[in-house]
């Protein structure tokens, strides 16, 4: 009889993988064999490192720092597809780094955030891919750090870790991706807005479960999902979110109408420069 996968052992070393290419397929490969053989779930606490594996580009720099993202003779809107890239390659990351750190939650937590991770590395090289018939590759342009920065603040405690992370920083994903598909098909690049619109498809999934999972943790411990989810925003983000948001789709991962008020009453809206 063979052993079943330790899944929180294998996720930790996918996440240790500096290789961005390595790690998008070994993830995948993984979540195909815990779905034809299933897992074993180790509760040992694992030695799970503040910062993932990472190749040494892209450069990570301050989101100040950044160059505007304007097409140009040279990149035409690869700055843009790379940045998309960078968040989808940080995502496997995250769902990874939620699958190894977390310890005492139910079976169908880690095969949920392997399924993410799975999608994830999908997302990552389909974009990478996209990159190179314009001449580039994940890592050319510099990106920012934001993403992660806020995973180290919550590697202490899964609830806080699934209010900040899924329903906030990639929940920004459903708001903006609609805009940047039109971008897309108005300059004729018609298959990168199909790998976004299965990009949004599946990220409405992914919002979803850290819904599900933050409602669970929020059951487990009595509190009131709003009020701790109000606290949260107040104590990370001063009480205030990026706007305007995709409303459908956040309602159809899970958010009530109460949550959108309260986002709504708490939106920052940028000027265009």
């Amino acid at each position: 009889m063979v052993d079943k996968i330790d899944v929180r052992q294998q996720a930790l070393s996918c996440l240790l993988m500096n290789d961005p290419w390595q790690k998008a397929h070994e993830t995948r490969a993984l979540f195909e064999q815990i779905m034809k053989e299933g897992f074993h779930l180790n509760r040992e606490q694992l030695d799970v490192p503040t910062v993932p594996g990472r190749p040494d580009k892209p450069d990570l720099v301050p989101p100040k720092a950044l160059p505007r993202r304007r097409n140009n003779q040279q990149t035409g809107h690869a700055t843009l597809i790379h940045a998309i890239c960078h968040i989808e390659f940080n995502a496997i990351n995250l769902a990874l780094d939620a699958t190894a750190r977390f310890a005492e939650m139910p079976e169908a937590f880690y095969q949920d955030w392997m399924q993410v991770a799975y999608e994830e590395a999908h997302h990552f090289l389909l974009l990478d891919e996209h990159l190179q018939t314009m001449g580039f590759h994940y890592g050319d342009f510099p990106a920012h750090d934001g993403m992660w920065e806020m995973a180290q603040k919550t590697h202490h405690d899964p609830l806080t870790r699934m209010a900040l992370v899924p329903r906030v920083l990639e929940a920004r994903g459903l708001d903006v991706t609609p805009s940047m598909m039109n971008k897309l098909k108005n300059s004729g690049d018609i298959k990168a807005f199909d790998i976004l619109t299965l990009i949004l498809q599946e990220e409405i999934g992914h919002v979803t479960i850290g819904t599900r999972w933050f409602n669970y943790l929020c059951e487990q411990r009595g509190v009131d999902p709003f009020e701790t989810f109000k606290t949260l925003l107040n104590t990370y983000f001063n009480g205030e979110i990026r706007g305007p948001f995709h409303t459908e789709a956040r309602l159809d991962a899970g958010f009530t109408e109460q949550e959108m008020d309260l986002l709504e009453s708490q939106a920052v809206y940028k000027k265009r420069g």
